[in-house]
């Protein structure tokens, strides 16, 4: 029972009941339902709830018994096992040494907060502890963590620990995402059924087909409105997220790490916590995204400047490192506007191409017989900061590094597990392994310049154990990975570190909390681009998305695209510039700097601001923007990605405005609208337009005439 001693309640709760309310959203825990709490209600604010409302909810949700069931309808509580009745997926499952197979987990104590609830508890039996931790961001973000400690005498194998959310039983429509290479996050929707819905990854890492959110609502809900609540695990390493509903009137969302046979086993005394599960909802996925950068926003190590226009080496050189070149490409860099100069691979020992080197992280002295000080000094003293790529996470068995130590390779079997790009995975778990590779960064780091590194990480584990016959790795070497961001960070304030892997293959919140931005994907085709960026959206905070304007004939798609339509899909995001720069023509050269300047514009509102996406009749158009916190201003791209079915295009709306506000309407897309001479100017875009906040979301406008793969920006102030 319930230790009435131990519960703090808040305003709104009685020792009974926990009722937590931020940011417009409610969640109400049952803290004497048995055998633990049972949520009871996660979503929109229930208002200044007394006592007793809150106690006639609770017993509202309760169920009754039913025939062919169990005397008591077993319910979904905070930490759900099988000795409970529940037959549904559980929060955990493990055993000592096979035995002691059936944890059952009571009450011990709570604590609650205006922010958080904290519940201890115990299975004597088992013996085992758990402590659970509930809490409520400012912007109504919840996020949800269990830590279990064997208070035994002996090991216990942790087979299976992830918290789960419950859903309106409305809920009845999924959106996750999947993809591949080049196409990460692609949207996929499906009806939930009864059953489970289950998304897992054994990559060690989330992977390019991983979905970074999922989510359930009402059926059709959209990005405007509609119902819809959604869960993200922040977890870089092998992790399974889920959706579920049973025949006893539940519907949940759950997630947690994937642990490998065998991977936790406490000894006496030690514990293991889930990685966060993180719940967020909205009328509609854009007020379910705000939630989640707004959480972000508030972190004190946030990004806080202004995000600097980043030019990357790689589509311009390539492996082809020559000073002259570089410094070439620099001044036209800085030229334009660019503020952080990033070195691409290729600069280090044996690294011609992709099939030897990676792990010898010294300056190659045949290429930079004077080290990287002559460009690294240059791009300084262009006034731009310098950046550096890296891979610490892997070895080419061709390299110094892996003749020396092939022990530092993971592996489970004495054969190496299968390549990919002619590399391996170096184990960072193993103590030899984590120092090398700290200490080689970190003497790159105190020789040059460097502001910013590129930290990329191009396979999937695979067979990733400690040795031949060794224990599963991937927790270890995330926990690792974790630990040396961390420790770089700690000991060189200011650095900041990009997450890239194979493109989008690791973008959580997991890593994200370490790190300053992700790059989105490696297909830098903007068509491609947008349904990606959407999505990605939907959990990361846009200026923590690598967005950059590349060449017109596009490496990864061979799409030959508008200067137009790759800048203005590059604005709501952290713009860059992947493209040799010291190839454009003079009036290229001006636009791209236009585009550099209407991004530095755009950034603060990218920083602070709302994204909005409006819905849209033809599926030509894409319509998006972003709105300023105090709704002053905003700016909309309006994309057009093939031939419409109407021409001209009929109206499109600019949602997110304040309804009674006026507003100055105006194109600015830099290099002006491609436009046809036959065609009539549009009207609106040559006069002074001036229109409410609820006349753009309601009626809206009329979208220039365009061919496919065009776009323009509209810049919208108040009046």
């Amino acid at each position: 029972m319930l230790d009435h001693d131990n519960v703090v309640p808040t305003s709104t709760a009685s020792a009974r009941i926990a009722h937590l309310r931020r940011g417009g959203t409610s969640l109400v825990v049952d803290l004497e339902a048995q055998p633990t709490p049972v949520i009871v209600h996660w979503g929109a604010d229930l208002g200044d709830a007394t006592a007793e409302t809150l106690e006639s909810l609770a017993t509202a949700a309760r169920p009754q018994r039913v025939s062919g069931g169990l005397d008591v309808t077993a319910r979904l509580g905070v930490l759900t096992t099988a000795a409970s009745g529940w037959l549904g997926t559980p929060t955990f499952e493990g055993h000592r040494d096979g035995a002691y197979a059936s944890p059952l987990f009571t009450l011990r104590n709570a604590s609650v907060t205006d922010e958080a609830i904290d519940l201890a508890l115990v299975d004597d039996q088992s013996a085992l502890t758990a402590r659970i931790r509930l809490s409520i961001g400012a912007s109504g973000l919840v996020r949800s963590r269990i830590t279990v400690r064997n208070m035994g005498d002996s090991t216990y194998t942790v087979q299976t620990l992830q918290p789960s959310l419950p859903l309106p039983w409305e809920a009845t429509e999924i959106l996750d995402t999947t993809g591949r290479h080049l196409r990460e996050r692609s949207g996929q929707r499906r009806d939930l059924t009864f059953g489970t819905h289950l998304r897992e990854s054994r990559r060690g890492r989330p992977g390019a087909d991983a979905t970074l959110l999922l989510a359930a609502g009402v059926p059709g809900f959209g990005h405007e409105r509609g119902q819809v609540h959604g869960v993200h695990l922040a977890w870089s390493g092998n992790q399974r997220t889920f959706a579920e509903r049973v025949p006893t009137g539940e519907s949940f969302l759950g997630g947690g790490e994937l642990y490998l046979p065998g991977e936790i086993r406490l000894a006496p005394g030690e514990e293991v916590a889930s990685p966060e599960l993180l719940g967020s909802w909205g009328d509609g996925l854009d007020e379910l995204a705000s939630r989640f950068h707004e959480e972000w926003r508030a972190r004190p190590q946030h990004p806080s400047r202004p995000r600097p226009i980043t030019l990357n080496t790689w589509e311009a050189v390539y492996f082809d490192h020559r000073l002259p070149k570089l410094v070439a490409l620099a001044d036209a860099a800085a030229e334009i506007g660019v503020e952080r100069y990033v070195l691409d691979d290729g600069w280090f020992r044996h690294r011609r191409d992709d099939h030897a080197g990676l792990g010898d992280w010294y300056v190659d002295d045949t290429v930079w017989p004077d080290g990287l000080h002559p460009i690294a000094d240059h791009v300084v003293a262009k006034g731009m900061e310098f950046g550096l790529w890296f891979e610490p996470e892997m070895v080419n068995p061709d390299s110094d590094l892996a003749r020396s130590h092939p022990e530092w390779i993971l592996r489970g079997r004495d054969e190496l597990p299968p390549s990919a790009r002619q590399q391996q995975v170096l184990n960072l778990a193993h103590p030899g392994a984590y120092d090398y590779i700290l200490g080689v960064i970190s003497a790159i780091l105190a020789e040059y310049p460097i502001s910013y590194i590129k930290w990329d990480h191009n396979r999937d584990l695979v067979d990733a154990a400690a040795g031949p016959g060794g224990a599963a790795q991937v927790h270890a070497q995330t926990r690792a990975v974790y630990r040396l961001l961390d420790e770089l960070k700690a000991t060189h304030p200011g650095l900041e570190i990009e997450s890239c892997a194979s493109g989008g293959a690791r973008v959580d919140l997991g890593i994200l909390d370490r790190t300053d931005r992700i790059w989105t994907s490696d297909c830098l085709d903007p068509v491609e681009r947008l349904e990606n960026q959407r999505n990605t959206a939907l959990v990361v905070p846009p200026e923590m998305m690598g967005m950059h304007l590349t060449t017109p004939h596009v490496h990864s798609t061979k799409r030959t695209v508008s200067l137009a339509m790759s800048g203005a899909v590059a604005l709501f995001g952290h713009f860059g510039i992947e493209w040799d720069v010291t190839t454009l023509s003079d009036e290229d050269a001006a636009t791209v700097g236009a585009w550099v300047a209407l991004a530095k514009r755009v950034r603060p509102l990218v920083a602070t601001g709302r994204l909005v996406n409006a819905n849209v009749a033809d599926p030509g158009l894409d319509v998006r923007g972003v709105v300023a916190a105090d709704a002053a201003s905003a700016f909309f791209t309006i994309a057009q990605t093939q031939t419409l079915i109407s021409s001209p295009a009929g109206r499109v709306r600019l949602p997110g405005l304040d309804a009674d506000r006026t507003y100055r309407v105006r194109l600015v897309t830099p290099g002006g609208i491609v436009q046809d001479p036959a065609q009539s100017p549009l009207e609106w875009a040559h006069h002074e337009t001036v229109l409410t906040g609820r006349q753009l979301a309601v009626a809206g406008i009329r979208p220039p005439v365009q061919q496919p793969q065009q776009a323009v920006v509209i810049e919208i102030t108040a009046a």
